[in-house]
């Protein structure tokens, strides 16, 4: 397994992490408890979860029970922010919010501190300084080792990266969608994150399955997948130009004796600016394919033919 620095830090994370999104909810105990250990013995070092994951906290706790003494060997991510009340009020990047939310945390995944911990989302009603001398102090108080933030606008990107830079504490991960089908972020946000020598930490590597191959053009979805489970998911990516250039990208990863997956998780782990590419999965097997898919080193020239069948 590659490792690399996460970003400008000098924390380092296996190039294909796994997401524990689904641990707690979609995927059992047991279950979990098999990936898990099937990721380790792969060589993933990066678990990322978040407190909001698995109806508020099923995720973090699952991590919780079934790591154990594996805990000291891994790079454990986790976050905050997001809505963790039926209410929508226990939620934010207040100080006072960061300072409950990260006891939560720790108590449910029975560590005494987390290896990266991420803003899950902007907050609008909290300034920016506020929510980084909050995170400092965690860090300072052994609690936080780095700190990241996930689903930020490029713009709060460069203001929190000046602003941490007058604080002496700064931000040193992005985590965002970046997909073969989902490639929004290459106009400023990529950009940012090459300029603040942020880690690019890609989700949804296969957009939510489409660049498995599982999911055919006019074809009914199966009722066990993640399509089927949230319909809105085929809102966001079932259309007549995905299913071509999925169908395109399948031929050309056959016709150099590789699956639509393999070509997924390499072209990203190729992007100078991605420490590791967050893949979730429900099956120990899924997590040997995923890191396996990594492997694969493409060509400038294959780059730009890839280029040119998902831009266009």
């Amino acid at each position: 397994m590659d490792i690399r620095n996460l970003g400008g830090s000098g924390l380092r994370v296996s190039v294909v992490g796994l997401g524990c999104n689904n641990f707690g909810q979609r995927t059992d105990l047991e279950t979990a408890r098999k990936v898990i250990h099937k990721a380790l013995d792969c060589g993933v070092t990066l678990f990322d979860t978040a407190d909001i994951y698995a109806d508020r906290g099923g995720s973090e706790n699952v991590l919780g029970v079934v790591l154990g003494h594996h805990r000291k060997d891994i790079v454990l991510a986790t976050k905050f922010a997001k809505p963790m009340s039926a209410d929508g009020k226990k939620r934010g990047a207040s100080r006072r919010y960061i300072m409950a939310a990260v006891e939560e945390s720790l108590t449910r995944l029975k560590t005494d501190y987390i290896d990266l911990y991420q803003q899950h989302e902007f907050d609008e009603l909290t300034p920016i300084d506020e929510t980084l001398r909050a995170l400092d102090d965690l860090v300072r108080q052994g609690k936080v080792r780095y700190i990241g933030h996930s689903n930020f606008p490029a713009w709060r990107i460069a203001e929190a990266e000046y602003v941490g830079r007058a604080l002496g504490q700064r931000f040193v991960s992005a985590q965002d969608e970046y997909s073969l089908l989902v490639r929004d972020i290459e106009k400023d946000l990529l950009p940012a994150a090459q300029a603040y020598n942020l880690g690019l930490l890609p989700f949804f590597p296969l957009a939510g399955g489409m660049l498995t191959g599982k999911y055919q053009r006019g074809a009914p979805v199966s009722a066990d997948t993640r399509f089927a489970k949230t319909p809105y998911m085929q809102d966001r990516y079932f259309s007549p130009r995905n299913f071509d250039i999925v169908d395109q990208l399948t031929g050309f990863a056959e016709a150099r004796g590789h699956s639509l997956l393999d070509l997924a998780m390499s072209w990203l782990a190729a992007k100078p600016q991605v420490s590791s590419v967050i893949a979730g999965a429900s099956t120990p097997e899924q997590v040997e394919q995923n890191v396996k898919a990594a492997t694969w080193v493409l060509s400038a020239d294959e780059h730009a033919e890839i280029d040119k069948i998902t831009l266009g």
